[in-house]
């Protein structure tokens, strides 16, 4: 499965998943995507207590929905090359490395010419604050989060998880996280419902965000000092799994990033990761990018010694 996981990388790396395949057949995310929100809407109501587990019921049956069809495809496919092509292909929509570079280039190219209402637009596709609230270097830092993030949510976790478990695996962790992102937020309609996919995706990251961050420090130019940074300051983030791909980023690039934000559901006072250092500008964001890919090639690399072995 590793080789596949590996050929799936490249696959979006080099063309991303195609406009016009998401145009007549859509996109397994936004499957998934609409099955969330048929439940969420027909279970997400009553007590405290019944949420919660109409919330663990919902887990229980997307992830299900997710895994099983992959499970039975998978036990369909053929030995040797042409199986391992096939796992690639349908593995390919599940990685997200093209789109996660394009969004943030997005951002970076307005950000860069002065345009901020431009690159307010671009931002907020990728976060959920208000972007109406950030200035130039609010901008910069929410981008350079959300790619640091991203990176293990988007990228290094499906990839693990479909090296360790095949198909299954990897459609198993899109539809957890995926039920992160759309219920396992904590305001009050979805602080119960969404208790138990916010926990399970803590979980499922555990190993994959560390990994991520250990990448960007490696490929940092000073990783001893990164990954003591990182130590020190992720077990400060509100999340027990952003902190540590976020903390290395903004180790590695000498910048601060995350501190006080603003959603639409109000004001976040989060401590400073890698405090005392500057706000980054629109040129951090190149560099993160180019971290980004240096991370990646050390991690695909990786991949692929372990297909060869």
């Amino acid at each position: 499965m590793t080789a596949a996981m590996l050929l799936a990388a490249l696959l979006d790396t080099a063309f991303g998943w195609p406009g016009p395949a998401v145009r007549r057949i859509g996109h397994p995310v936004i499957w998934i995507g609409t099955l969330i929100d048929r439940l969420r809407a027909r279970l997400n109501h009553g007590s405290a207590a019944r949420r919660r587990a109409m919330g663990a019921l919902t887990v229980l049956l997307v992830t299900a929905a997710a895994a099983l069809p992959a499970l039975l495809v998978q036990t369909a496919l053929p030995d040797g090359i042409s199986g391992t092509v096939l796992t690639a292909v349908l593995a390919w929509p599940l990685v997200a490395i093209r789109a996660l570079r394009d969004h943030v280039a997005a951002v970076a190219v307005p950000l860069g010419r002065g345009d901020l209402p431009a690159a307010r637009r671009a931002v907020a596709m990728i976060v959920g604050r208000d972007p109406e609230r950030l200035d130039r270097a609010g901008v910069a830092r929410a981008t350079i989060e959300s790619l640091a993030e991203n990176a293990s949510d988007a990228v290094t976790a499906p990839l693990f998880w479909g090296a360790l478990l095949g198909l299954p695996g990897i459609a198993a962790y899109k539809a957890v996280n995926t039920m992160d992102s759309m219920i396992g937020h904590r305001t009050p309609e979805l602080a119960d419902f969404g208790r138990a996919a916010a926990r399970l995706d803590d979980l499922v990251n555990l190993l994959p965000a560390r990994a991520t961050g250990a990448l960007f420090a490696l490929v940092s130019p000073a990783p001893r000092a990164v990954f003591a940074a990182m130590r020190r300051d992720a077990p400060r983030h509100r999340s027990p799994n952003a902190g540590w791909p976020e903390a290395a980023m903004a180790a590695a690039l000498g910048v601060r990033l995350s501190g006080p934000r603003a959603y639409a559901e109000g004001q976040a006072d989060e401590p400073w990761l890698n405090a005392g250092a500057p706000d980054p500008g629109a040129a951090d964001i190149d560099r993160a990018l180019s971290l980004c890919r240096r991370a990646l090639l050390v991690g695909l690399a990786a991949l692929a010694a372990v297909a060869l072995a």
